[in-house]
């Protein structure tokens, strides 16, 4: 069994969350910029004319042990009560129980806050889908799709301005392709240096080449498979693929150097993720003796579905893709390979679409293993494995539901033991990854979390404008309802929330609010926004928003509860259910 060389304690638990109170920051006089929608709150909006609480009618009832929660006749397993505003400068956010990842989850950006006027006057056409107007240092200019986004520095920003005037964002889906366009002086910086090219470019005096903290991989890569889809809903064969893959040589033969054998869901690196038995060792008879008994004697036909985009955890996905029917062909199982088109694979992927054993992975988006788990495992998880596991999904909230360290072990050891029982996939791999930027360029980041902040780096070369290239275009730039890094990395150059992370971090730190601090037992936070703050188009930031922007993915009867997929895939995974959960759109097909 390999582990992670160290261990990253949770630098924010809600232990040290009690303890934190975040000095205010001085405001900058900001620019009026044009306007892209509706400039101001709309006169008499409950910011201006008084207190306001989401839901606005009806009381949220918690689950309590076994017995289910409630609102307006539906059932709700959730983990957040009401959201109030009593003031436009404070929101309270009232918890059914202790959240041991408040402050990261107010940092991760798919919990961005919108000016409330412009999703008005954009969601019924669908051009929030394609347009942004945040309050971040950089101005989105136009998504030219197929080449290049585009942004502009935001001369009435907040905090401290760009370094650079303009940024481009590009993507390309072969590494080599990359490192072409970095050397030839086409771009400044890239993620994800191909897995034979660590050396080269680190040996490069022209280039950089950047990696995260030692000992941080904070990303898995595992082979998944739908229960409610045969064959995959017997036991013994999802079982048997517990046994099927030779990991080891997996890892030795496609991984860069630093990557490391998954013998269990969550990076080791994370705090209480490794604790209870790990996933069963390679044993290729086992796994035949399993399909056998499963009544597949003979083996069994199915697709391998995966896509070919590149990421941490997936540095070659073709090849690997290769080496996993070849490994399982050993056993007895023969795969068709299907490789799908990037975006609608990560759509197929969240609404249970992937029906033969499918390749995917996740990137860490804050540092904390109810991030992993929960999203996946937990009272509101992804369908791609079909419907949740109550057995897991049981010792997920209460190992998320307190501060107490052995409550926690003993919980986690629960859903670790549950999760190889129940056996919805196969983690194979923790990826080391390394970006790559120009000799010179400063603040040169390769973010554990993958949030690479533009506006952060200069332009060595004395130009304006920092062209960065990724590996694939985003799906769209509403990141509420985006699950893929790729689309959050675009929608983190212009969008905040009222936390973000240190610049190659995983620290949360104030952004939209000065401080979130909870009561002494961790279910009511109350957040103190910074005042003076303007969206790009010349809208005050208020209180008003931020209730507008989390009740739009909470609550799936809410008239802005619309996106590319409308699934909000996040939301329930991280806060456990939708108010109106019966109103939740069909998934696209």
């Amino acid at each position: 069994m390999t582990r992670a060389p160290g261990r990253l304690l949770r630098l924010a638990t809600l232990v040290a969350g009690f303890a934190i109170v975040a000095a205010a920051c001085s405001t900058a006089a900001p620019t009026t910029l044009p306007s892209t929608g509706a400039a101001t709150n709309p006169p008499g909006s409950p910011v201006s004319g008084g207190p306001e609480v989401y839901p606005e009618a009806g009381e949220v009832t918690c689950r309590s042990g076994d017995t289910p929660g409630s609102f307006d006749g539906e059932e709700y397993n959730g983990k957040v009560k009401s959201i109030e505003a009593p003031d436009p400068y404070t929101v309270i956010f009232n918890l059914c129980s202790t959240d041991t990842a408040f402050l990261e989850k107010m940092a991760f950006s798919v919990f961005s806050i919108y000016d409330s006027a412009w999703l008005e006057a954009n969601v019924p056409g669908g051009t929030h889908l394609t347009t942004m107007n945040g309050t971040g240092a950089f101005i989105l200019d136009q998504w030219q799709a197929g080449a290049e986004i585009d942004y502009s520095a935001y001369d009435g920003y907040w905090g401290d301005k760009a370094a650079a005037a303009k940024a481009v964002l590009r993507w390309g889906s072969e590494s080599a392709q990359r490192l072409n366009e970095l050397r030839s002086g086409n771009i400044e910086g890239m993620t994800l240096v191909g897995a034979n090219d660590f050396e080269a470019v680190a040996g490069d005096d022209t280039l950089q080449l950047t990696s995260p903290p030692a000992g941080t991989n904070l990303n898995t890569f595992y082979l998944g498979m739908n229960h409610d889809v045969a064959p995959w809903d017997n036991a013994q064969v999802r079982e048997a693929l517990l046994y099927a893959i030779d990991k080891q040589r997996l890892v030795d033969n496609f991984y860069p150097p630093g990557s490391e054998v998954a013998d269990y869901f969550t990076p080791c690196a994370l705090e209480f993720a490794c604790q209870g038995d790990p996933f069963p060792d390679f044993d290729p008879q086992r796994a035949r003796d399993l399909l056998a008994e499963a009544g597949y004697p003979d083996g069994l036909e199915t697709q391998l579905q995966f896509r070919p985009a590149v990421r941490g955890y997936l540095p070659q996905p073709p090849q690997i893709a290769e080496e996993l029917q070849s490994q399982l062909a050993n056993v007895g199982i023969t795969v068709t390979l299907d490789q799908q088109d990037d975006a609608q694979y990560i759509v197929n992927s969240n609404t249970g679409a992937l029906h033969g054993l499918f390749m995917l992975g996740w990137g860490a988006d804050y540092p904390e293993i109810t991030n992993f788990m929960d999203y996946h495992f937990g009272a509101g998880c992804t369908a791609a494995f079909g419907a949740c596991y109550p057995e897991v999904a049981d010792p997920l909230t209460t190992g998320g539901s307190t501060t107490d360290a052995a409550a926690r072990t003993a919980a986690y050891a629960e859903a670790n033991t549950a999760l190889i029982q129940a056996a919805p996939m196969v983690p194979l791999a923790h990826g080391a990854f390394a970006n790559a930027y120009v000799a010179g360029l400063e603040v040169a980041q390769a973010s554990p979390l993958s949030n690479e902040l533009l506006f952060r780096m200069n332009v060595p070369s004395g130009g304006d404008t920092l062209r960065f290239m990724q590996n694939s275009e985003p799906g769209s730039l509403f990141c509420a309802d985006e699950t893929d890094g790729e689309a959050l990395r675009a929608c983190e150059q212009s969008m905040e929330g009222l936390y973000g992370f240190e610049i190659n971090g995983s620290t949360p730190h104030p952004a939209l609010a000065e401080s979130c601090d909870p009561n002494e037992d961790g279910t009511v936070w109350t957040c103190k926004l910074r005042e003076g703050v303007k969206y790009h188009d010349g809208a005050d930031f208020t209180a008003h928003d931020v209730i507008v922007s989390m009740a739009l993915q909470w609550d799936a009867g809410h008239p802005l509860h619309k996106g590319k997929s409308s699934q909000f895939e996040y939301w329930a995974g991280l806060w456990g259910d939708y108010l109106h959960r019966t109103q939740q759109p069909a998934a696209p097909e």
